[in-house]
């Protein structure tokens, strides 16, 4: 199972799940771009504004699996990596077995990511005001006074501010998600063609990816189960391994 983690984490934040589903299951847990181990070769904020595209991503994700000998595997991805395990599954369904994403941002990435990922004035915002922590805790101040993040999600992306080399982090990570925009019609095909086992995992006390972002899209899903758990958005831990293991196992 190629497990893809939430912004600010790490490739070892499903580490939760192998004493559930390690007799199963192999995790390999990668630290996603501008995240601890994984660093661009060109840093360069010319080099970021390129970004990756879904088949470059799916290039490397084949790449790896075949120095690793996997013939097929699962995806899981938790809020930010979870547009990386569905342009995954976009590219390379006739590899996937199962596709599991929690708080699926992927869905309805919500105003905030959607401002300054897609939205030129927004992207070009947020590039100006990286390099001054003052005017980042401002901007996130803004944000969650006009609504765009609540009370959870301005707390996680303050911590995500205190250098210079964080804020650049977040300002790229916002920016290759624009390039990871999730193609519905082309997931939905891919989902139902290929038959592949789809479950979504919501918490219900999120306030950031409620179970409502899917309503209009899971029930064209063949194959979808949809749990709603009693979790805020940080909702990878012990309950949220005994849950996937009794679906999985």
């Amino acid at each position: 199972m190629l497990c893809f983690h939430g912004f600010g984490m790490h490739g070892k934040q499903f580490l939760a799940l192998e004493p559930e589903l390690g007799n199963k299951y192999t995790f390999w847990g990668f630290d996603l771009f501008f995240h601890k181990e994984t660093k661009l070769k060109d840093n360069s904020l010319a080099a970021v504004k390129t970004g990756l595209t879904k088949k470059q991503l799916a290039d490397l994700i084949v790449s790896f699996c075949k120095a690793m000998q996997i013939d097929r595997f699962s995806v899981i991805g938790y809020s930010m990596g979870s547009h990386y395990a569905t342009a995954v599954v976009e590219e390379l369904p006739f590899l996937i077995n199962e596709y599991i994403v929690a708080a699926p941002s992927s869905i309805k990435p919500g105003r905030m990511v959607s401002f300054f990922s897609r939205n030129a004035a927004g992207n070009k915002i947020l590039e100006k005001i990286v390099l001054s922590k003052n005017a980042m805790v401002n901007l996130l101040v803004t944000c969650k006074r006009v609504g765009l993040i609540d009370a959870e999600g301005y707390n996680i992306l303050l911590k995500e501010i205190e250098t210079e080399e964080l804020r650049f982090n977040m300002y790229a990570c916002f920016t290759y998600l624009r390039f990871l925009i999730t193609d519905e019609a082309k997931l939905t095909r891919s989902l139902n063609d290929y038959d592949i086992r789809s479950i979504f995992i919501f918490g219900k006390r999120d306030k950031k990816y409620p179970l409502a972002i899917g309503k209009a899209f899971l029930p064209r899903i063949k194959n979808a189960e949809i749990i709603d758990m009693d979790e805020s958005h940080e909702i990878i831990n012990k309950r949220f391994a005994a849950v996937l293991g009794g679906l999985l196992l």
